[in-house]
């Protein structure tokens, strides 16, 4: 009986359900770290813009699992790819504030710059696609 629990479609699911959960906690955690402003109280405040930004963040992270299920990886590779994934969305980031010297990422997202906070939406959820489409 226990030689097949892990087949059950009903346990595979929740069990990746329970990982994605488990590493977007940690991912967005990270992010927290790496971020001047802390995101939840900004949200909290109904900063539209850390919202976006968040929101980005949370999709492209989902977004790198959902390939990597598709392609029934292990979940050992599943953490992989998504931890893999994560790191290349932090340095898309990174690279962001890198190519506009004239004003920094962080201060206008947390000063509620829309247009800034939708860009960085937009480049979390392409560079999802990117990463997930590489995914074998």
């Amino acid at each position: 009986m226990w030689s097949n629990f892990w087949e059950y479609p009903l346990v595979e699911t929740a069990a990746r359900f329970s990982v994605v959960i488990l590493c977007a906690i940690v991912f967005l955690a990270i992010f927290e770290l790496v971020t001047k402003y802390n995101n939840w109280q900004q949200i909290r405040k109904g900063n539209f813009s850390v919202a976006m930004a968040t929101g980005g963040k949370i999709f492209g992270i989902a977004n790198i699992f959902r390939f990597s299920i598709e392609h029934n990886d292990s979940l050992l590779e599943s953490i992989g790819w998504g931890t893999f994934g994560f790191l290349l969305l932090l340095t898309g980031y990174f690279i962001f504030e890198f190519l506009t010297p004239s004003f920094r990422i962080d201060d206008e997202i947390e000063a509620d710059n829309r247009a800034v906070g939708f860009i960085s939406m937009v480049i979390s959820v392409g560079l999802s696609f990117v990463v997930g489409a590489t995914i074998l």
